[in-house]
């Protein structure tokens, strides 16, 4: 019998990914809540900027772990809730609101990163960035 490997999330990744994310919305004049959860929806890295309103810190969070867990963004649930899927804001976790993304490696879930604290369009944009550098920050 043979187990398959998995790539793992680690704490160096998650802080290159906040650096991302955090340099691009200053770049657009905003300060953020992140959290960066692992494939299982743990936390890893939450980064609260100066400023932002502590009711996101949560927000943050459970956005992360639901992207993670569920393997798909956000947005997606915010989407199904809206079109009738209403039992899905029962999930224990589950934050249907835009702002998270998984972070995929060679298409496998290692994680999410989750921004809170501007607006849902915004924080989703700020999020999808630090995804989107995985794999430049991979290549180094």
């Amino acid at each position: 019998m043979e187990l398959p490997s998995k790539k793992v999330l680690t704490l160096e990744l998650a802080k290159r990914i906040a650096d991302v994310c955090t340099d691009f919305a200053h770049e657009k004049g905003f300060v953020i809540d992140l959290a960066i959860v692992d494939g299982g929806g743990h936390l890893i890295y939450f980064e609260r900027e100066d400023g932002v309103s502590v009711g996101t810190i949560q927000v943050a969070i459970m956005k992360a772990h639901s992207s993670a867990v569920f393997g798909a963004p956000s947005k997606q649930f915010e989407i199904n809730v809206r079109e009738g899927l209403i039992g899905m804001v029962a999930l224990p976790g589950m934050a249907p609101f835009e702002g998270a993304v998984p972070i995929k490696v060679d298409g496998d879930v290692i994680g999410a990163v989750a921004v809170s604290g501007v607006t849902k369009e915004i924080d989703g944009e700020i999020a999808q960035v630090g995804a989107d550098a995985v794999a430049r920050i991979l290549a180094g």
